[in-house]
This record gives structure tokens, C-alpha cells and sequence, in this order.
């Protein structure tokens, strides 16, 4: 099983080069480890903490909570991402992060990484730059929920997740595991259950995709990604991705 340093390594390679020098510094990191139940927060909104997470394993959702006391999921996050990243430089959040479905994430120091940033310019731009990626996914979802209709809106996000998930090894080919329902989807899309409902049923007709219980198998992934008006290029993964 692959340890949290080689997941955290894995991730940051994916779009930036480190040397054997900045690798080694990665894996003096001391990290400890949680394990969240379904639907548990790992941070909340306006918090202080003195460490960043790693999700290891599942599925971590940053999210903001409206006044009525919905969710609003902002981004997912899934094996090697660091959806906190921004406290190394912003004490105060304006978000909050949670699980979905079960989950595991490695907790790194806040000033131990800062340090090693310090120390090492490659790990620091690698760390910029997948925060940078992070805002890119952020303003691509902000554009999927704005200017596209329901059908495209979910098929976009189901090649998102897909793409990403065959990138970081945790999905087979043609089908991915996505622990969310039909409430979450609909918190992740400003849908309403019924038109949840109803935009699944839609896709499914399509032949493209089948989602059911938290399994999402893809039939034809060129069809889906041009329902979902789906180009890649915004996630910056250099190394190929075998759909």
C-alpha cells in the first residue's frame, strides 16, 4: 500500500517536477493520520488550524454553509489532493471541508511545510501551482453551474471526477467509485432532488453513463465528454490518462 508521502509525491508530480533532493524532503514530513465517518467535518468554516490535509483515501468536499443552513459544495477532492492548502498562507478559512462517504486524510504540520517551502523552491511552486489548478477547477465548476443546462451541467461534473480519479490510480477503467447521493449531487449542482432525478435519468438514456448507489460506469466516454463539453486541459496533468 502506497504510503502518504509516495500519494502526496504522486500528486504534486503529476503537473510540476521535484528532484530526488525535494522528494526526500517530502518524505521527512511527519503526518498523522484520521479516519472520517460519512459526512464528517474535518474543518470548519472560519477556523484556525495549525495543520494541512492530505486526502489518502475517499472523498473530502470543501463546502459553504448558507444561512438556511444548506450546503453549497465548492470542489472535490480525492487521493493526493491537498484541499487546504490555501491555510498556509490565509490563517482564517471561508470554508469549511468534510467527507463523503468514508475517508482518510494525512494531517502535515502548518509551520513544518512552511519551513520545507522555505528550504526547498521546487516543492514551493509545486504547492503553488496545484493551488493555482485548484482555483482553475473552481472557476470551471463556477462556469458549469452558470451558463450550461442541467444535463451538461452533471455530465461535465462526472468527467471531472472521472478524469481525475483515473489520473490518480483509484479508478478503473470504465467504472469509478463516487459515494454521493442524489441530495449531494443536487448541493454540488444547484438542482433540486426531482431534477436530480430526472438529468440522471436523462444520461442514462444517453448510453454515455449509468450512476446508482455511489457507481458511476462509463459506456462511452466520448459521448459523455461531449455531453459534459468536457476538454480536460484546465486540470494541467501532464501524464497521460488512459479512459
Amino acid at each position: 500500500m502506497d504510503s502518504v508521502h509516495d500519494i502526496l509525491i504522486r500528486k504534486l508530480t503529476e503537473h510540476s517536477r521535484i528532484d530526488p533532493e525535494d522528494e526526500a524532503a517530502l518524505r521527512a514530513l511527519a503526518v498523522r493520520t484520521r479516519d472520517l465517518q460519512p459526512d464528517e467535518d474535518l474543518l470548519a468554516e472560519d477556523s484556525r488550524s495549525d495543520v494541512l490535509a492530505v486526502v489518502i483515501d475517499g472523498l473530502v468536499v470543501r463546502y459553504h454553509m448558507h444561512s438556511n443552513g444548506k450546503r453549497q459544495y465548492l470542489s472535490f477532492h480525492m487521493s493526493g489532493d491537498l484541499p487546504d492548502a490555501q491555510a498556509l498562507f490565509l490563517e482564517q478559512r471561508d470554508y469549511a471541508l468534510c467527507s463523503i462517504g468514508k475517508a482518510r486524510v494525512g494531517l502535515i504540520g502548518r509551520e513544518e511545510l512552511l519551513e520545507l517551502i522555505r528550504a526547498r523552491p521546487l516543492v514551493a511552486f509545486a504547492l503553488w501551482r496545484g493551488t493555482l489548478i485548484d482555483g482553475a477547477i473552481v472557476r470551471a465548476a463556477i462556469a458549469n453551474l452558470g451558463a450550461r443546462p442541467g444535463r451538461t451541467r452533471m455530465a461535465h461534473l462526472f468527467c471531472e471526477l472521472y478524469y481525475r480519479a483515473r489520473s490518480a490510480g483509484i479508478a478503473r477503467q470504465g467504472s469509478c467509485r463516487l459515494p454521493l447521493n442524489q441530495t449531494q449531487l443536487g448541493d454540488a449542482l444547484a438542482m433540486s432532488l426531482v431534477t436530480v432525478n430526472r438529468t440522471l435519468q436523462t444520461l442514462r438514456r444517453t448510453g454515455a453513463i449509468q450512476f446508482r448507489n455511489g457507481d458511476m460506469t462509463v459506456h462511452d466516454w466520448p459521448r459523455l465528454a461531449e455531453i459534459g463539453h468536457f476538454d480536460p486541459g484546465y486540470l494541467h496533468i501532464r501524464r497521460p490518462v488512459r479512459l
